[in-house]
């Protein structure tokens, strides 16, 4: 009885310092990717390790992709931007979300692009059509933004984002 409690202790211990191996593997590289170096080669370092651990995630891509974009290198940002709309998943979602890296970079066109195959995608995301009423609104385009916030509204009146939505946009304050 004794040996058999030994062994399996023993393959307790060597399967928890396997987990433990592969656990600190797949783990990102923590403070020291960044720590003490100048901001920009840390940012750099620390973009380079958000992207491995984001693997296939769409929104964790756009993320990555975003600060590379708006700090001004848009050809790194435009790549893993590119990777999410060529890829087999691409939600209406991703779209809105890159739209909105666009539209920070004040590359309106561009949003408008994205943002009207959201709108065609789904004509009853009551939550797009505010956010995206929004950013016709910032734009100087109003009676577009007003059209989707009443779409909006018109599903849900009750919607307190929506209302935060509309009032973001017409004081010119950018979402969170």
């Amino acid at each position: 009885m004794h040996r058999i409690a030994l062994a399996g202790a023993a393959a307790a211990c060597l399967s928890l310092g396997a987990g433990i191996g592969y656990a600190a593997k797949e783990n990102g590289a923590g403070v020291a990717a960044f720590k003490g170096k100048p901001a920009k080669d840390g940012a750099y370092a620390a973009l380079a390790e958000a992207e491995k651990l984001s693997g296939d995630g769409s929104w964790e891509l756009i993320g990555v992709g975003r600060v590379y974009y708006l700090s001004g290198d848009k050809e790194k940002g435009q790549a893993l931007l590119d990777r999410v709309l060529n890829s087999k998943k691409v939600a209406s979602s991703d779209w809105q979300r890159i739209g909105d890296v666009y539209a920070e970079a004040g590359e309106n066109a561009r949003a408008e692009e994205l943002y009207q195959k959201v709108l065609a995608a789904d004509a009853k995301d009551d939550t797009g059509q505010a956010e995206i009423g929004a950013f016709y609104i910032r734009t100087g385009q109003r009676d577009k933004g007003e059209e989707l916030f009443a779409k909006a509204l018109g599903r849900k009146p009750n919607e307190n984002w929506h209302y935060v939505r509309a009032a973001e946009a017409l004081l010119n304050v950018r979402p969170k």
